[in-house]
């Protein structure tokens, strides 16, 4: 509980006025123990005591902090694309500060699943519809993918704000786990809608994953119709409260509502360069292109990487459909990417690095998964209707593939047009 509660403090000056309150009620207790003790006590042993906790006070203070920053070290960021045909495509980064180990999961239809808690077995409960995405740590639930019915949906990071229902006698057979939530969606719904009206149905236990550390994983999600319609589901004070997400971006911490008012902020942000402008009589130009976009976030933290995804997916100029959209949110999501050693922080001896490990798109159309790793930028993707959805087993690939660089000497471009090539 001292662990969960450290780790998942809203902030950094609560904790803090946490310790400052209890370090002056110990003064005031031992100011009238001092008092009180003094014939029997040496006032200097009384001093002794009182150093001694402090100093214990500190070294908890210490571990605690530690505990709240080791893995606050992650970056997801996810949008939607809109193409000229109406079609959609959405996709996502993960980040992290430790290795998550990944990989792809094909989710027939009829597959049983039984959700976890820390009392034991929760939600029982049948694939309804076959699915194909990402886990991780060889857990089968899919955190991040598209089901059959072109829903898709994913799992992101949610530190210092994610708060589980408590689990009883009376729901534990409606629980199911943090990392476990959006296989269930992805297996059971076919609309946003659908998944509204079954909310009160399920509750999220506090389950802890151990490859997730030692306390709950703090998570909120994301889903996606079709048509573009987005669902924003995060569990606060034990419920799980809903948005609808117009502009579809997404990241981290704090709640998607502060980062919706915190777009006003950045209202000024056009993808049109300023025009010249005379002051003083004297004519001022813009130095090259994107001046528009002069005040941009361009740091790491949650609440930029949401002003970037909202804008460059608003503003992208659409492309006719298709795979071209595939490509297309792959560029956009390459301006999220993270190399190793650029976000990063030391935790005692040790250093964590943020990078992007995984970069996958969904198109809900076809139904296709597609990702590429920070190993090797090749996209790669799964064809989820080339799949039996019928199938009596679940099919895992794994995603480690090697880059490797394509050698063009032997390709020669055609003469016709090209004056004095050999």
């Amino acid at each position: 509980m001292l662990i969960d509660f450290f780790r998942n403090s809203l902030c950094l000056e609560k904790l803090m006025f946490f310790v400052e309150m209890w370090r002056q009620f110990f003064r005031a207790c031992v100011n009238r123990c001092s008092k009180n003790l003094a014939p029997q006590i040496p006032k200097k042993a009384i001093l002794i005591n009182k150093w001694n906790f402090e100093k214990s006070l500190i070294q908890v203070l210490s571990c605690a902090l530690i505990l709240m920053t080791a893995f606050r070290l992650e970056a997801c960021t996810g949008m939607k694309l809109k193409a000229q045909d109406g079609s959609t495509v959405n996709g996502r980064t993960l980040e992290f500060g430790t290795p998550v180990d990944i990989s792809i999961a094909l989710i027939p239809r009829g597959y049983a699943f039984t959700g976890t808690t820390p009392d034991g077995p929760g939600l029982s409960y049948r694939s309804k519809y076959g699915a194909v995405g990402a886990i991780s740590f060889g857990q089968l639930a899919l955190m991040d993918g598209v089901n059959e019915k072109g829903l898709s949906a994913g799992t992101f990071y949610f530190p210092g704000y994610a708060s589980y229902s408590t689990i009883t006698k009376e729901n534990q057979a409606q629980a199911l786990s943090p990392v476990e939530f959006v296989h269930w969606i992805l297996t059971q719904f076919a609309t946003i809608d659908e998944i509204r009206e079954a909310l009160n149905e399920v509750v999220i236990a506090p389950t802890v994953a151990k490859e997730w550390g030692e306390a709950p994983a703090p998570f909120h999600y994301v889903v996606y119709e079709p048509s573009g319609k987005s669902l924003v589901i995060e569990p606060l004070d034990g419920k799980l409260v809903t948005y609808d997400n117009p502009l579809g971006a997404f990241t981290n911490s704090p709640t998607f509502d502060w980062h919706m008012t915190n777009l006003r902020n950045y209202i000024n942000l056009r993808v049109d360069n300023v025009a010249e402008r005379t002051i003083g009589g004297v004519a001022l130009t813009p130095f090259g292109q994107g001046s528009g976009l002069v005040g941009l976030p361009g740091d790491f933290t949650p609440p930029s990487r949401f002003i970037r995804a909202a804008l460059f997916s608003a503003a992208v100029n659409p492309v006719a459909g298709g795979e071209e959209s595939v490509f297309q949110l792959f560029h956009l999501l390459n301006q999220f990417d993270i190399p190793r050693g650029v976000a990063r922080q030391k935790v005692g001896q040790t250093t964590y690095s943020d990078y992007t490990m995984v970069t996958s798109v969904k198109d809900p159309k076809a139904l296709k998964y597609y990702f590429k790793t920070y190993e090797d930028q090749t996209i790669h993707f799964v064809d989820l209707k080339k799949f039996d959805m019928d199938a009596t087993g679940v099919k895992l690939l794994s995603p480690k593939t090697a880059q490797r660089a394509v050698e063009l000497n032997g390709v020669v471009r055609k003469k016709e047009h090209m004056k004095d090539v050999e």
